[in-house]
Protein backbone atom coordinates (compact mmCIF):
# COMPACT_ATOMS: atom_id res chain seq x y z
CA UNK A 1 0.00 0.00 0.00
CA UNK A 2 1.38 3.66 -1.17
CA UNK A 3 2.22 5.60 1.60
CA UNK A 4 0.48 8.86 1.51
CA UNK A 5 0.00 11.78 4.30
CA UNK A 6 -3.66 10.27 5.13
CA UNK A 7 -1.40 6.93 6.46
CA UNK A 8 1.16 9.01 8.14
CA UNK A 9 -0.61 10.69 10.30
CA UNK A 10 -0.77 8.66 13.13
CA UNK A 11 3.15 8.32 13.06
CA UNK A 12 3.77 11.72 12.45
CA UNK A 13 1.95 12.70 15.95
CA UNK A 14 4.23 10.75 17.78
CA UNK A 15 7.10 11.60 15.92
CA UNK A 16 6.10 15.12 16.79
CA UNK A 17 6.42 14.03 20.65
CA UNK A 18 9.57 12.53 20.07
CA UNK A 19 10.78 15.69 18.45
CA UNK A 20 9.70 18.10 21.29
CA UNK A 21 11.00 15.64 23.81
CA UNK A 22 14.84 15.89 22.83
CA UNK A 23 14.43 19.58 22.90
CA UNK A 24 16.59 20.01 19.88
CA UNK A 25 14.38 21.91 17.69
CA UNK A 26 12.98 25.71 18.60
CA UNK A 27 9.54 24.30 17.32
CA UNK A 28 7.96 20.56 15.96
CA UNK A 29 4.35 20.67 15.03
CA UNK A 30 2.24 18.13 12.44
CA UNK A 31 1.01 20.72 9.41
CA UNK A 32 0.46 20.29 5.74
CA UNK A 33 0.61 16.30 6.14
CA UNK A 34 3.89 16.70 7.73
CA UNK A 35 6.26 16.86 10.66
CA UNK A 36 7.97 20.13 10.75
CA UNK A 37 10.77 20.91 12.78
CA UNK A 38 12.52 24.44 12.65
CA UNK A 39 16.22 24.08 13.23
CA UNK A 40 17.31 25.96 16.79
CA UNK A 41 20.16 28.42 16.05
CA UNK A 42 20.11 28.26 12.56
CA UNK A 43 21.69 31.56 11.11
CA UNK A 44 18.45 31.45 8.18
CA UNK A 45 15.15 29.53 8.71
CA UNK A 46 15.77 25.79 7.76
CA UNK A 47 13.47 22.98 8.65
CA UNK A 48 13.64 19.27 9.16
CA UNK A 49 10.55 17.59 8.06
CA UNK A 50 8.91 13.77 7.71
CA UNK A 51 6.61 13.41 5.05
CA UNK A 52 5.46 11.23 2.44
CA UNK A 53 6.51 11.56 -0.97
CA UNK A 54 6.42 9.19 -3.94
CA UNK A 55 4.86 6.43 -1.72
CA UNK A 56 7.87 6.66 0.37
CA UNK A 57 8.45 8.42 3.73
CA UNK A 58 11.47 11.00 3.56
CA UNK A 59 13.02 12.60 6.66
CA UNK A 60 14.40 16.04 5.33
CA UNK A 61 16.21 19.48 5.82
CA UNK A 62 14.99 22.41 3.86
CA UNK A 63 16.05 25.65 3.77
CA UNK A 64 15.34 28.31 1.03
CA UNK A 65 18.68 30.66 1.66
CA UNK A 66 21.30 29.35 -1.17
CA UNK A 67 23.59 30.99 0.71
CA UNK A 68 22.74 28.51 3.35
CA UNK A 69 22.75 25.29 1.74
CA UNK A 70 26.22 26.30 0.40
CA UNK A 71 27.83 27.03 3.68
CA UNK A 72 26.99 23.26 4.49
CA UNK A 73 28.78 22.30 0.85
CA UNK A 74 31.52 24.12 1.38
CA UNK A 75 31.86 22.98 4.86
CA UNK A 76 32.63 19.31 4.03
CA UNK A 77 34.45 20.06 0.95
CA UNK A 78 36.76 22.02 3.69
CA UNK A 79 36.83 18.88 5.66
CA UNK A 80 36.90 16.62 3.51
CA UNK A 81 34.18 14.87 5.03
CA UNK A 82 31.38 12.73 3.70
CA UNK A 83 27.66 13.24 4.61
CA UNK A 84 26.46 10.16 4.07
CA UNK A 85 29.26 9.02 6.98
CA UNK A 86 28.31 11.96 9.39
CA UNK A 87 24.47 10.98 9.07
CA UNK A 88 25.71 7.17 9.72
CA UNK A 89 27.89 8.06 12.69
CA UNK A 90 25.15 10.16 14.47
CA UNK A 91 22.42 7.53 13.51
CA UNK A 92 24.60 4.62 15.47
CA UNK A 93 25.38 7.27 18.17
CA UNK A 94 21.62 7.27 18.36
CA UNK A 95 21.26 3.23 18.48
CA UNK A 96 20.60 2.74 14.73
CA UNK A 97 22.48 -0.59 13.15
CA UNK A 98 20.90 -1.40 10.03
CA UNK A 99 22.90 -0.50 6.49
CA UNK A 100 24.10 3.31 5.79
CA UNK A 101 20.97 4.96 4.57
CA UNK A 102 21.63 7.23 0.99
CA UNK A 103 20.81 10.85 0.84
CA UNK A 104 19.37 12.95 -2.10
CA UNK A 105 20.86 16.82 -2.01
CA UNK A 106 18.89 18.92 -5.10
CA UNK A 107 16.85 21.61 -5.27
CA UNK A 108 13.17 21.36 -5.07
CA UNK A 109 10.01 22.18 -7.43
CA UNK A 110 9.31 24.44 -4.62
CA UNK A 111 13.12 26.12 -4.83
CA UNK A 112 13.85 24.77 -1.30
CA UNK A 113 17.35 23.59 -1.14
CA UNK A 114 17.23 19.94 0.36
CA UNK A 115 18.86 16.95 2.21
CA UNK A 116 16.72 14.20 2.20
CA UNK A 117 16.69 10.25 3.04
CA UNK A 118 14.05 7.32 2.87
CA UNK A 119 13.47 5.73 5.94
CA UNK A 120 13.68 1.86 5.40
CA UNK A 121 10.53 0.77 6.51
CA UNK A 122 6.72 2.00 6.01
CA UNK A 123 4.65 3.14 8.39
CA UNK A 124 2.54 -0.25 10.36
CA UNK A 125 6.10 -2.05 10.59
CA UNK A 126 7.35 -2.56 13.67
CA UNK A 127 10.48 -0.47 12.95
CA UNK A 128 8.99 2.19 11.53
CA UNK A 129 8.59 5.02 14.88
CA UNK A 130 12.51 4.06 16.02
CA UNK A 131 13.67 4.46 12.70
CA UNK A 132 12.21 7.52 11.49
CA UNK A 133 12.93 9.10 15.22
CA UNK A 134 16.95 7.81 14.71
CA UNK A 135 16.67 9.63 11.26
CA UNK A 136 15.44 12.94 11.88
CA UNK A 137 17.52 12.92 15.18
CA UNK A 138 20.81 11.79 13.57
CA UNK A 139 19.63 14.50 10.62
CA UNK A 140 19.43 17.58 13.28
CA UNK A 141 22.53 16.13 14.78
CA UNK A 142 24.52 15.82 11.93
CA UNK A 143 23.37 19.49 10.18
CA UNK A 144 23.46 21.62 13.09
CA UNK A 145 27.02 20.84 13.11
CA UNK A 146 27.62 21.56 9.21
CA UNK A 147 28.24 25.49 7.97
CA UNK A 148 26.11 27.75 9.42
CA UNK A 149 23.23 25.55 10.95
CA UNK A 150 25.06 26.94 14.34
CA UNK A 151 25.13 30.75 14.56
CA UNK A 152 26.09 30.56 17.92
CA UNK A 153 29.13 27.97 16.88
CA UNK A 154 31.15 31.00 15.60
CA UNK A 155 31.10 33.21 18.68
CA UNK A 156 33.55 30.99 21.15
Amino acid sequence: MPVTADTLAPELARLAEAANAAGVFASAEVKDGRLECAADGSAEPAFYRVEADGGKVYVSLVMEDRWQSESIEAELVHTGDKLDELIEEEMAELGYTGEPLPFEHYRSSDMLFTFRTAIPAEPGDASFHELARQTLLGYEACFRQLGDMDESAGDD
